[in-house]
């Protein structure tokens, strides 16, 4: 009997790839023979944006690219400039950075555990998650005044200093968090059903990972010990002691034991960061009109998805000539054909879900 594979269209309107996302399936039955992820819908021209703004006034548009984690938007784009300007960060200031870029890691990855589990089947968790990462939030509104998106930091330091009762409460989260932590993990680490769902699902090797460009958690899920925070080390993390968990086996299973372990080490950084914060100034003496001289640089930070870069080309006026993002959401994207071929359908969430994707940092 002559067969056809069956052409599905998953989304844009589909709830588990939180965004507009649409996936162009060819089936054989259940199983995967091809897939195409269909991106644009949610693009924005922010690269455009920037050229027709002053470096400041691009700033906050920063903030709406990786909409879950701000501040890591914020950093890259700000050092960068800070690079074609030769401005030097006071050290309060690079601290204040570090300590609110760690906690937006540890907020992005709950958000990130609490959707995912929540589109496997896994619903207890999500609650949890999203009652730590309140308490973030209510960290950064105390610094900053919003929940979200923050444009706080600013070329050669930060906008205001760190409110007298911010170290307090942040020490006192510190303290609580790792025992949320064990609670996540006894909920879903050795549960039958999670194990079923993510393990040798999604499977992406090394080399693969590689080859694609890919970074952050879902690379070192499959054993790539590679986080730019270690291997070209910016603001003060080559001062800091932390350690990169990796994966084994590059599954969906993998790349969930990686962002649990990433939280706790964002939390030792943090702790670090607290106990040695010096005093001084928060910002360098910057000049009211910000115009770069002629040149070009590019500057990287480790976000939560991955390594997120600002390449900006100058011609010596307020405005960028020309701005590009590295969106690690839009690299990580790419690996989803090669780690869904051969796969079940019923799968497909749980593969979009482990490389943690936002929308508005894949279309720009």
């Amino acid at each position: 009997m002559e067969t056809k594979e069956l052409i599905l269209n998953m989304g844009p309107q589909h709830p588990s790839t939180h965004g507009v996302l649409r996936l162009i399936l060819s089936l054989n039955g259940e199983t995967i023979v091809h897939s195409v992820p269909d991106i644009g819908y949610l693009h924005r021209g922010i690269e455009k944006l920037a050229e027709n703004r002053t470096y400041l006034q691009f700033l906050p548009i920063t903030d709406r690219l990786d909409y879950i984690a701000a501040f890591p938007n914020n950093l890259a784009y700000c050092q960068t400039v800070e690079k074609l300007m030769g401005l030097e960060v006071p050290p309060r200031a690079q601290y204040i950075r570090v300590i609110l870029t760690e906690l937006n890691r540890i907020s992005s990855h709950l958000v990130w555990l609490a959707t995912h589990a929540l589109d496997i089947g896994a619903m207890t968790v999500f609650l949890y998650c999203f009652r730590e990462r309140e308490t973030i939030l209510d960290l950064f509104e105390m610094a900053t005044g919003a929940r979200m998106t923050f444009s706080f930091f600013r070329f050669g330091g930060v906008a205001d200093d760190l409110p007298r009762e911010f170290i307090p409460k942040a020490r006192e989260f510190l303290e609580a968090f790792p025992a949320c932590i064990a609670d996540y993990e006894a909920l879903l680490t050795k549960n039958r059903i999670w194990l079923a769902r993510t393990r040798n699902v999604a499977v992406i090797s090394a080399e693969d990972g590689i080859n694609l460009g890919m970074s952050g958690p879902s690379l070192r899920g499959s054993g790539v010990k590679w986080d730019i925070r270690r291997a070209a080390p910016y603001a003060i993390y080559d001062q800091l002691d932390f350690e990169i968990p990796v994966g084994q086996n590059g599954d969906v299973y993998d790349r969930y034991l990686v962002r649990v372990e990433e939280m706790r080490q964002s939390s030792r950084i943090v702790r670090q960061c607290l106990d040695r914060i010096p005093e001084g100034e928060i910002r360098a003496q910057v000049p009211r009109a910000i115009k770069p001289p002629a040149g070009e640089a590019y500057s990287c930070v480790e976000s939560p998805k991955g390594e997120l870069g600002f390449y900006i080309v100058s011609d010596g006026s307020e405005r960028p000539y020309r701005l590009k993002v590295r969106a690690p959401s839009f690299v990580n994207l790419e690996s989803l054909p090669v780690m869904m071929k051969g796969g079940l359908v019923a799968d497909v969430i749980a593969a979009i879900g482990s490389i943690d994707i936002v929308l508005g940092e894949v279309d720009r």
